[in-house]
């Protein structure tokens, strides 16, 4: 079975490029082109370096002894935390960022859900002197409060998305509007393994540093390069497919993706693709959606802003069909439990996006010899006040 991208921009029966004619221009110029650029000797030497001494790769793949201990198996915690500006997200943009000065275009905008992904484009724009606009849903912006500061210390416009529910997806409509309306001299850098071909190929090939990182650490730690599992939380997918990629033709390595269930799956307030989804045209591409029966498209709801999004990238689809990759589904409230337990087991507070993949793991079953590697995607400091309105710790 084949789980790589194939020559018409699909992944067995998703993805593709459902663009409107306006856009046809902006993405044929990238399908065209990014392969080329993305494997000259320069680009990679430039992309290798920055990673290196401005992101700070390789981040560690941490032994987390108290957190195997309560679960009885190996559980190694790949540091995607202590990158340059608190997440994963960084990864993508340095490669989008050198992508884009090598097409001539000097303008950038981007959308993001949590913030981070913003944050990491204001970050990559500031460093390379480009222009930065990032659409962020309103609602968004008001429990995310520090992102929004850090993008605009970073010289970025950030821009509300009002209309639907005013979250990811929102933004997402946004930020392609002002694509169409800008075709020449603007680049958007998708956040995630969402979008028309080429877009979740590219993403998944700059994140993919992540699971070439872990077999490198996994040999050096336990003498073996593959793990029994790699688990990771999944909104658009970038930071699973990151963990994921070295490890797709090698069926001995189970691939957990953990959604949002918000307050349930059947509950009317989720973003539980693979569980409520059906086929459909979403932002480009055609994926899982959550959707009505004559096909609007359902509001997703999650207490992360990182997770809530009504569909999943094209690649997760396709893992989800063809049962490569397991799907878990975590409530908001098991997913706060699980930020504080490990907190208090491991003394990281993680992302409430990452908590949903550490509460995964109690409903996994493991023998004492499994290695575990979970994608601790990012830090909590940006969810602070979520977790305190929350209050029960």
């Amino acid at each position: 079975m084949k789980y790589t991208v194939d020559e018409s921009g699909f992944y067995g029966n998703f993805g593709g490029a459902y663009i409107p004619e306006m856009l046809y221009p902006n993405v044929e110029e990238l399908r065209l082109n990014y392969l080329a650029i993305t494997e000259q000797k320069s680009f990679n030497e430039e992309f290798q370096h920055l990673l290196r001494e401005f992101v700070g790769r390789p981040t560690p793949l941490y032994f987390a002894q108290r957190l195997s201990e309560r679960y009885q198996a190996h559980i190694y915690l790949k540091r995607e935390d202590l990158c340059h500006t608190g997440a994963h997200k960084i990864n993508n943009t340095i490669g989008q960022i050198l992508l884009a000065k090598a097409l001539g275009k000097s303008k950038i905008i981007a959308e993001t859900g949590a913030g981070q992904h913003g944050v990491a484009t204001a970050t990559v724009c500031a460093l390379m002197g480009l222009d930065c606009t990032v659409y962020m849903g309103k609602l968004d912006m008001e429990r995310q409060k520090p992102n929004v500061e850090r993008m605009r210390i970073l010289g970025a416009r950030v821009v509300p998305a009002t209309s639907g529910n005013q979250t990811l997806k929102d933004a997402t409509n946004e930020a392609m509007r002002h694509w169409i309306n800008n075709p020449t001299d603007t680049h958007y850098i998708i956040g995630s393994v969402v979008g028309p071909h080429p877009y979740p190929d590219m993403v998944a090939r700059f994140q993919s540093v992540i699971s070439q990182e872990i077999k490198i650490q996994l040999i050096d730690q336990t003498g073996n390069p593959t793990p029994d599992y790699v688990v990771a939380c999944v909104g658009g997918g970038s930071n699973a497919m990151g963990a994921f990629y070295h490890f797709l033709q090698d069926d001995h390595v189970q691939l957990i993706g953990v959604e949002a269930a918000g307050h349930g799956v059947d509950s009317g307030e989720s973003a539980a693709t693979t569980a409520l989804g059906k086929p459909g045209i979403l932002h480009g591409s055609k994926t899982l959606l959550m959707q009505t029966q004559d096909g609007q498209v359902i509001e997703p709801y999650s207490i992360s802003a990182g997770l809530d999004y009504p569909g999943i990238g094209p690649i997760h689809a396709h893992l989800f069909e063809t049962e490569r990759a397991s799907f878990i589904n975590i409530t908001d409230e098991e997913a706060m439990q699980a930020g504080i337990m490990l907190s208090r087991t491991e003394g990281i507070i993680p992302a409430i996006e990452t908590a949903h993949a550490i509460a995964a793991l109690d409903k996994l079953q493991f023998d004492k010899d499994d290695v575990v590697v979970l994608n601790l995607s990012g830090r909590g400091d940006k969810d602070l006040e979520t977790y305190i309105r929350w209050g029960k710790y």
